[in-house]
């Protein structure tokens, strides 16, 4: 029995090894999307209100050292974004931003995705919002 304990430790530390391995390759695998090309918002309801219109312009950068730049015309700020693989989460801050970037400002929920699209959900506990997030790459 005593031999038995080893092997299972061996096994488990094994079994995270591997775990961590994929989460981390999941992780590449969706920075190199993110990171590949320009992103614009192609729709964003908040509490049933259409504000896409308000991104109108607006492409997106985003860079894997976890920096992302809205471009609009020939102006540009600096903002912070961040994946989560487990939690199926991305966040974005554009600190000291107006509207409408600061609607970005928000740990988003992961409903749909692919190499070329995002579709994400979040609520804003300060501002009382409900806001539906759509990206495409252009």
């Amino acid at each position: 029995m005593r031999q038995f304990y080893p092997v299972f430790g061996a096994f488990l530390v094994l079994f995270l090894s591997c775990k961590k391995f994929i989460q981390k390759q999941e992780e590449k695998a969706v920075v190199n999307d993110v990171t590949n090309g320009l992103w614009y918002v192609s729709g964003y309801e908040q509490n049933d209100s259409n504000i896409t219109a308000s991104f109108s312009g607006y492409v997106f950068k985003f860079d894997a050292n976890n920096t992302v730049t809205a471009i609009y015309n020939n102006d540009s700020v600096q903002g912070d974004w961040a994946v989560n693989i487990s939690a199926r989460t991305i966040t974005a801050d554009f600190s000291g931003a107006g509207a409408p970037l600061i609607n970005l400002n928000e740990t988003w929920l992961i409903t749909d995705s692919y190499s070329d699209s995002v579709s994400a959900t979040s609520t804003d506990t300060i501002l009382n919002t409900s806001n539906i997030l759509q990206l495409k790459k252009q």
